[in-house]
């Protein structure tokens, strides 16, 4: 009988993990772990104050509840706000909970990682698999801290293979609730567009990943896979089904647009945000499906008619009007 803890959870992935979790007949106990209890938990989930970032306190957790396996979501939901707040969460918190793990004989561990590892990069192939290198970016603290996260797991896996790993390479998450860097991208009159690159996206719907990361706790595989729907959409393909018109932009000219604005202090935004917008890392999921044993219920086009779906307004004539 399977005893968890999930850090990060009572965030938007981790509550969907935790309660998938507690509806297991094989899991005797759920621990959804966060700096802040919140309002409601899930049915059968209890919650225990965990801050990745106090090394000390997450060990002596662990031995409380007698924890077997640690689901690891805890990161910082929306970055670019506190490099620093996001280097300690993402990278001192994951290494604080892989040294507990060892400390208190944890013996599974999943991780959430990001397609992000992969960086934002001109030469990456079309389709990107679990064999291509996790570069990341440097101009992207987020990119940064995924690669240099999964490099200590790398490290993890030599030095301390009685800790099993399973990590997931996590393409867009789309769900009932989200809201995020990527979704803003959509509300508004018209769609941004890099002339010459049409920017695949892959999506894979929430439900999908608390699956995926069930299984993983449960005795699925070890290893690394790439998490998303099959198929992707293109820029023009979501502007489409948005029934709203393209903003085409060359390259060099949203560039120097940026440069200018984050000088003078116009924009957050930096000429990084093209690449970021320009070479997304776009995930095979052939691995997922064949090694792992778990297929997406959803494509990506259906996790996105499903996003839709529960947010009117966002295409032009479903339930609403767009944003300004």
């Amino acid at each position: 009988m399977t005893r968890v803890l999930v850090t990060g959870g009572a965030g938007f992935l981790g509550s969907n993990v935790a309660a998938a979790l507690a509806s297991r007949a094989d899991v005797a106990l759920v621990i959804a772990g966060d700096v802040r209890e919140p309002a409601s938990l899930p049915d059968g989930v209890r919650f225990a104050k965990c801050d990745v970032t106090d090394a000390g306190s997450i060990a002596p957790l662990l031995r409380e509840y007698s924890i077997d396996t640690v689901v690891h979501l805890a990161a910082i939901v929306n970055p670019g706000r506190d490099v620093s707040l996001e280097y300690r969460v993402d990278v001192e918190g994951s290494a604080n909970v892989l040294a507990a793990c060892i400390e208190a004989g944890v013996t599974r561990i999943v991780v959430s990682s990001s397609g992000a590892a992969y960086g934002y990069h001109a030469d990456s192939p079309a389709w990107i698999d679990e064999t291509v290198p996790a570069r990341g970016s440097d101009e992207f603290p987020y990119s940064k801290h995924k690669r240099l996260v999964e490099e200590m797991l790398a490290t993890y896996r030599e030095r301390h293979p009685s800790l099993t790993q399973t990590v997931f390479r996590i393409g867009t998450i789309l769900g009932p609730t989200v809201k995020n860097q990527i979704t803003a991208l959509w509300d508004g009159k018209r769609l941004l567009h890099i002339a010459g690159s049409d920017s695949p996206f892959v999506f894979v719907w929430v439900d999908d990943v608390a699956a995926a990361m069930v299984r993983a706790a449960t005795g699925g595989p070890a290893g690394v896979y790439n998490v998303a729907g099959d198929g992707a959409l293109t820029v023009p393909e979501i502007a489409t089904r948005l029934r709203k018109p393209l903003l085409t932009v060359p390259a060099w000219a949203l560039t120097a647009a940026l440069w200018v604005g984050r000088t003078l202090r116009l924009t957050e935004h930096g000429p990084e945000k093209v690449r970021f917008l320009r070479y997304r890392p776009v995930l095979a999921n052939d691995r997922l499906k064949r090694e792992f044993g778990f297929t997406p219920t959803r494509t990506s086009r259906e996790a996105f008619e499903e996003y839709l779906a529960t947010h009117p307004g966002v295409a032009l004539g479903d339930g609403g009007v767009s944003k300004a």
